[in-house]
């Protein structure tokens, strides 16, 4: 199975985050998304925002006029997910309760 079809553990997860970090900023970015919907989903608000944070900052490195430049490259991580779209717009939409 690939990490896009089978559910990851947060821990899982958090470690995709950090190989793709180096090698795929636009990667990390959707995975940090995916942690931050993870940990909203179990409950942990505090770790929720944290991911939400780090998919934010992220976000602020990519443009973001276009569709084409905000367009997800994967339709889930680790089994969470994602937005067909992902800019601050939609982070902030999804997650303003925890803000």
């Amino acid at each position: 199975m690939t990490n896009q079809t089978r559910t990851a553990s947060a821990d899982e997860l958090e470690s995709i985050f950090q190989r793709e970090l180096v090698t795929d900023r636009w990667a990390a970015t959707e995975t940090a998304y995916a942690l931050a919907v993870r940990h909203r989903d179990v409950g942990d608000r505090p770790k929720s925002r944290e991911w939400v944070q780090q998919c934010l900052r992220l976000l602020e490195g990519f443009p973001s006029e276009t569709e084409e430049q905000v367009a997800t490259s994967r339709t889930s991580v680790g089994g969470v997910p994602l937005p067909t779209y992902l800019h601050s717009g939609v982070v902030q939409d999804r997650f303003g309760d925890i803000d």
